[in-house]
Order: C-alpha cells, then structure tokens, then sequence
C-alpha cells in the first residue's frame, strides 16, 4: 500500500508542477526525495523514476538551486546522495524565494522602468496608470513577502493563521 502512495504522490506532484512551470521530472525526484527517509544517489533515482541518468543529473542540479536538494557525502563512497529539505516552511519558502528572485524581481525592475518612460514620455494616461497600478500591486505583495520571510518561524506559521481573523476584522 505504501508504495502505491508514495508513487500517486510523485505523480501527482509531477503532474502539479507542469502548471507551476518546473519540469515534471524535477518534481517527481523532489517528491521521490521528499518521502525518502534516506538520501539516494542519481543511480538509485533513476532506477525507482525510470528517468535517464543524464535527466536526473539536470534535475538534481534545478533542485540545488532552488535550494531545496542537498548534497550529501559518505565516508568510502565516491558517489553523491541527495537528499530533500525536510522541513515544508524551509522548503516552501526556499521555493518562493527562488521563484521571487527569478520571476518578480525582474518584473517589478521592467515595470519600474516603463513607468519612468512612461510617465516622461508621449504615453497615454490610462497605459500609465493601468502600469502604476500593477507595480504597486507587485510591489506590496514584494514587500509583504520579505517582511513576512524575515520573521521567525513561529511568527511566520502565525501571521498566515490570522487570514480568518484579519477577514472579520476588515468586514465588521
């Protein structure tokens, strides 16, 4: 039963992350390492997600950095083993970090500058503010997210907690 479900769990998650936009054999050697409780090395890998070698080591390397998969080294052997963050808040914010920097960032600094040229260029009123007001909207949720990840953890666990709370407190 237990490997019936360790394998529906891969593969849904592989399934999941093609509408994430991460490769589906990422996310199935994440999965695959996630509910491992040892660390496997590319061999061990391919051999239980029948992906090529050349594959795993590609998508080992995505992982390590996203910075969720860690090297791992044993005393005598030569070969590496991997292993998945084990904690979910570290591994879900390592994601939304790396995500973050490698999607928001440069659409927040792209929509800095077309606002800038907009607003001293020959642009018309409403593209200029339809581009402000997407900015901010990004920006916000920016600065809420690196206001939220600097807090400690039992903080962070919280604040996400209160999304019922801070409902009746805007509606009443």
């Amino acid at each position: 039963m237990s490997d019936q479900i360790n394998t529906r769990f891969i593969l849904h998650w592989g399934e999941m992350s093609s509408r994430w936009g991460i490769n589906r054999s990422v996310a199935q050697i994440h999965a695959l390492l996630f509910l491992s409780e040892e660390p496997l090395n590319a061999e061990q890998i391919s051999d239980a997600l029948g992906l090529a070698r050349s594959n795993v080591s590609t998508s080992l390397r995505e992982l390590q950095a996203f910075g969720i998969v860690r090297v791992i080294h044993r005393i005598g052997d030569r070969r590496d083993y991997f292993e998945s963050e084990k904690d979910v808040w570290a591994m879900v914010r390592a994601i939304i970090e790396h995500r973050k920097r490698r999607e928001v960032d440069p659409t927040l600094e792209m929509l800095r500058e077309c606002v800038t040229e907009a607003e001293s260029g020959d642009i018309d009123a409403y593209t200029v503010s339809r581009m402000k007001e997407l900015h901010e909207l990004m920006e916000s949720m920016a600065r809420l997210f690196d206001q939220v990840s600097t807090l400690p953890l039992p903080a962070q666990k919280k604040v996400l907690k209160m999304g019922n709370k801070i409902r009746k407190l805007t509606t009443s």
